[in-house]
C-alpha cells in the first residue's frame, strides 16, 4: 500500500528514518515516498494495458512540481482545472498534448492559454462555455479539441462535498441535453468534438458507481453514433478511493477487471484521471508535540501543525491515522489532537486513543499526500510547511518552508497611508 513502515521502533520512509528529516527541516513538514507514488501509477497502468489508454494524473490532488515531474517521467498525462495548473505542467516540460482541462468556470484567458499550448482536450461543461470556446478558437484561427462532460446523475457514495456526478451538482451537462449540445457544436466552426467525459466524485471505494456510469455512457455513445456523431476518446474521470482507516477500496486490478469488458465495447481510447489513488498514501505530515493540556473533561495534545496545513479533518470530517515516530512500550491516552490555529475546528482527531506522547516528540499524520499541501493556506498568518521527497537512500527538499517575508511580499500599502 505504501512505503512508510516501522523498523526497530522507528518510522521509515523507504530507506530513510523520518525523524532525520524532521530534525533537519523542522516541522510541520510533508514527506513523500517516490516509490509509493510510482508503484501506484504503474499498478493502474498495468491494469489497463489491454486497452489503449492515457492516465492523466489529477494535478489538484498534489501539484508539487517534483511529483508531477516523477509522473511525467512515467509517461503520465495530466488532468488540470486551472491555468495555474497548466503553467505548472508546462514548466516541468511535460507533453501538453497529454493534458485535459476540466472545470465549470474556465476564464477566457485560461481557455486561450490552453488552446495556444495545444493541449489534448478541453472538457466543456455548459452551452455558454461552448460558445465562448468557439469564439476564442476562431480568433486564434484554431479548432478547439473538445470532450463534452456529462452529468450522469450517479451517486458515488462519498462525502457530499466531493460528489460531482449528481443532478444537483454544478458539473457537466445533463444526459438528456447532450444530443442538443452536440448538434449546436456541429454548427460551430471553431469546435472539434473528440470525446465524452464523466467524473462522478472523489474517494469512491466501490467500483459499482463506475460501472453504472460507464454503462450509461455506452448507451449514450451508441445513440449518438446513430446520429452520426463519432468520437475518439472516452474519459471516465478519476476518484478511486484509498485506505485511510478501514475502507476496502477496489484495487487497480479489480477496478480494471470490472470496467474493461464495458469499455472495450465503446471502441474508444480511454482516459483515466486518478489523483488520490496515486499520491494519497504516498505522503505524510510530520508534526511536533508542543504541549499536553488536561481539562476537567478531556486531554489535548497540542501540535505545531494546524488546519491551515491539513484541512481535511475539519472540512470533510476525514479520518487520518496518527502515530508517534517512535513506537515504544508506553501507556495509551485518549485525547484530542489539535493545532495552534484560533478555531475550535483546528483538530486532526477527537477522542483518539494513541500511545502517550510527550512535548518535543514527533508524530506522523498518515495518508496526507493528496489534498494536504494542495489545500494549505496562510490562515492566522502561518507560513506553509516544507515538502520533502524520499527516493530510496536519499531525500530532497522540494519546497522550502515559507518565511514571514513570504507572507507579505505581494502586499502593498498605499502611499497615502504612509503620511
Amino acid at each position: 500500500m505504501h512505503d512508510f513502515a516501522f523498523h526497530n521502533g522507528d518510522l521509515y520512509c523507504e530507506e530513510i528514518k523520518v525523524k532525520e528529516i524532521a530534525d533537519k527541516f523542522d516541522t510541520p513538514v510533508y514527506v513523500y515516498s517516490y516509490q509509493t507514488i510510482v508503484n501506484h501509477y504503474r499498478k493502474l497502468d498495468r491494469a489497463f494495458q489491454d486497452l489503449e489508454h492515457l492516465i492523466c494524473y489529477s494535478v489538484k490532488a498534489n501539484p508539487s512540481l517534483a511529483i508531477c515531474k516523477v509522473l511525467a517521467g512515467e509517461g503520465s498525462g495530466f488532468d488540470i482545472v486551472s491555468g495555474g495548473e497548466l503553467y505548472r505542467i508546462l514548466r516541468i516540460g511535460a507533453d501538453a498534448h497529454k493534458v485535459v482541462f476540466a472545470g465549470v468556470g474556465k476564464t477566457a484567458s485560461e481557455i486561450e492559454y490552453a488552446l495556444k499550448s495545444n493541449i489534448l482536450l478541453i472538457n466543456v461543461e455548459s452551452f455558454s462555455e461552448l460558445i465562448l470556446l468557439n469564439e476564442i478558437a476562431q480568433k486564434l484561427n484554431r479548432k478547439a479539441p473538445v470532450a463534452i462532460r456529462i452529468n450522469p446523475d450517479v451517486d458515488p457514495q462519498t462525502h457530499h462535498y466531493i460528489a460531482t456526478g449528481r443532478r444537483e451538482n454544478k458539473f457537466g451537462v445533463d444526459l438528456q441535453l447532450v444530443s442538443e449540445m452536440l448538434g449546436e457544436a456541429r454548427n460551430l466552426p471553431g469546435i472539434d468534438i473528440q470525446g465524452v467525459h464523466a467524473h462522478i466524485g472523489s474517494q469512491i471505494t466501490s467500483v459499482e458507481p463506475y460501472i453504472t456510469t460507464v454503462q450509461l455512457i455506452l448507451s449514450l455513445i451508441e445513440n449518438l453514433r446513430r446520429q452520426r456523431f463519432n468520437f475518439s476518446w472516452l474519459n471516465i474521470g478519476g476518484g478511486m478511493g484509498i485506505i485511510y482507516r478501514d475502507e476496502k477500496p477496489s484495487t487497480a486490478e479489480e477496478f480494471a477487471r470490472a470496467l474493461l469488458p464495458i469499455l472495450k465495447k465503446t471502441g474508444l481510447k480511454i482516459i483515466i484521471e486518478p489523483g488520490r489513488f496515486i499520491v494519497g498514501n504516498g505522503g505524510i505530515l510530520v508534526t511536533k508535540v508542543l504541549y499536553l493540556k488536561k481539562t476537567v473533561t478531556k486531554e489535548f495534545v497540542i501540535v505545531d501543525a494546524g488546519m491551515n496545513d491539513l484541512i481535511r479533518p475539519v472540512l470533510y470530517q476525514a479520518y487520518h491515522h496518527i502515530t508517534p515516530l517512535k513506537l515504544i512500550s508506553r501507556p495509551e491516552m485518549t485525547a484530542d489532537i489539535v493545532g495552534p490555529v484560533c478555531e475550535t475546528g483546528d483538530f486532526f482527531a477527537r477522542d483518539r486513543k494513541i500511545p502517550r506522547v510527550e512535548p518535543g516528540e514527533y508524530m506522523a499524520i498518515m495518508s496526507a499526500g493528496a489534498y494536504g499541501f494542495s489545500m494549505a493556506s496562510n490562515y492566522n498568518s502561518r507560513p506553509r510547511p516544507a515538502e520533502v521527497i524520499v527516493i530510496n537512500h536519499n531525500y530532497y527538499l522540494i519546497r522550502e518552508r515559507e518565511t514571514y517575508l513570504d507572507l507579505i511580499n505581494q502586499e502593498l500599502i498605499p502611499p497615502v497611508l504612509e503620511k
